[in-house]
């Protein structure tokens, strides 16, 4: 089970209390980030033409949100 560090978890928490729309650059930057990271794959953004790739990865971490924080 894949779990966040506190300090990804943490950053995801405030993620998802935002009620907009769209993502900030920031933001996009960070799930980029984190879904490389946390998914093992090479960093890359996605195009923001079509947003289905950036809408999965949403989910993936919500998932691993919702998995907690590792205890290490």
């Amino acid at each position: 089970m894949i779990q966040f560090d506190e300090t990804d978890y943490r950053k995801w928490e405030l993620f998802r209390k935002s009620n907009r729309k769209s993502l900030l650059t920031r933001e996009f930057e960070m799930v980029c980030q984190l879904h490389a990271l946390y998914k093992k794959h090479s960093y890359y953004k996605p195009c923001t033409c079509n947003p289905k790739t950036i809408v999965r990865w949403i989910k993936d971490l919500n998932e691993i949100w919702k998995n907690g924080i590792a205890r290490n």
